[in-house]
């Protein structure tokens, strides 16, 4: 799996119990319980990924910047609500709720001034990554007894990036269709990820990436349908001008930077079409050489273009290799899509109608 280059974490992270209210300010280094429900079996551990850029605005004060920030909430809300209980339900916080923790507690206390102060002075990505424990010292097996929202931020130069190579991992599934947790970014799911990318290296050693397929094991491998990559979302760009964008299901998490891309892209009057991608397809097209590039679309990477992916058969023998073709148009307005995406947070571009631009000015 892909990691962060040139990170660096902000000296503090903040703690919210949700049944109490307590909000608690804490060394980016506090640990949590050994004994903990989230640490043993993976209760309450859900989390988010929430791209940010921090500036100095026309006033000189240090501002905030979010691309469509509601949609990471109401993800986010859909993952805390998945590991809470029916009683509990109401625990879980409302956007607004969100906004104030992570704004006006968080990042406008005085301890993460410098960090954000660096930021700005760098011009760098910043990456906040909220994420729920269970605070109470138990192993018991039932909800979270303690329920905590903590959140940590951190800078970095990139994540992923190109060229990379990925390969298709048909033997193991990132999530069951049937449990409605492959639309939940939880950390049950991401275990299979890594494995994957593992699984991935052992046919392929510089592979940095795995594409999974759907759950539909008893189907012939032809029929299955292409989900997600391991860690990403999946754009496909064909010859013939069109990306291929996968309708959400409860295999499939909601992308919010997808949302984005595709945005951009109709606005630069690319065609994109959402519908389902069998493996047979795709098998066929790379043959035939239609297919341009297949994306990993992620908060922290925005948009990378695969440069190889290796394709298997039902006996996970290589079956064939798509290889980009960066001499295409579509190939190069993947690249701008991306460009503009960045832009928009950075003021050096307008958002398109849909995509929701915040500003939160701290101090």
């Amino acid at each position: 799996m892909a990691g962060f280059e040139g990170i660096k974490w902000a000296a503090r992270q903040m703690r919210y119990v949700l049944g109490s209210r307590q909000f608690d300010l804490l060394a980016a280094t506090s640990k949590v319980s050994a004994v903990s429900r989230s640490i043993h079996y993976g209760l309450c551990l859900a989390f988010e990924g929430i791209r940010f850029f921090c500036h100095r605005n026309a006033q000189g004060r240090l501002e905030l910047v979010f691309l469509n920030l509601e949609h990471n909430l109401k993800r986010f809300q859909r993952g805390i609500a998945f590991n809470l209980g029916r009683s509990q339900q109401s625990l879980v916080p409302t956007t607004e709720d969100m906004i104030d923790l992570f704004v006006n507690k968080f990042f406008a206390s005085t301890d993460m001034l410098p960090f954000l102060s660096e930021m700005a002075d760098l011009g760098a990505q910043g990456y906040l990554r909220p994420f729920t424990i269970d605070e109470e010292q138990s192993i018991g097996v039932t909800f979270p007894g303690k329920p905590a929202i903590r959140a940590v931020a951190c800078r970095y130069d990139r994540y992923l990036g190109e060229p990379f190579t990925g390969v298709v991992v048909p033997g193991l599934v990132r999530a069951v269709g049937v449990n409605g947790t492959g639309c939940l970014k939880l950390g049950v799911n991401y275990l299979t990820s890594v494995k994957a990318v593992d699984a991935a290296k052992a046919l392929v050693p510089e592979a940095a990436s795995a594409l999974f397929l759907d759950d539909r094991t008893h189907l012939p491998l032809a029929d299955r349908n292409v989900t997600e990559w391991d860690s990403s979302c999946c754009l496909f760009a064909l010859r013939d001008g069109a990306v291929i964008k996968i309708p959400e299901s409860n295999l499939i998490l909601p992308s919010v930077t997808i949302l984005g891309i595709v945005t951009i892209l109709r606005q630069m009057g690319v065609t994109v079409v959402e519908r389902d991608m069998s493996y047979g397809e795709l098998l066929e097209r790379s043959k035939a050489r239609e297919v341009v590039a297949i994306c990993s679309i992620g908060t922290a990477g925005i948009l990378n273009r695969c440069q190889k992916l290796v394709l298997v058969d039902d006996k996970n023998a290589i079956a064939g290799t798509q290889q980009a073709d960066p001499g295409h148009n579509l190939y190069n307005a993947l690249g701008e899509a991306r460009k503009v995406y960045w832009d928009i947070y950075r003021g050096r571009a307008e958002a398109p109608p849909g995509l929701a631009l915040s500003r939160f000015p701290l101090g």
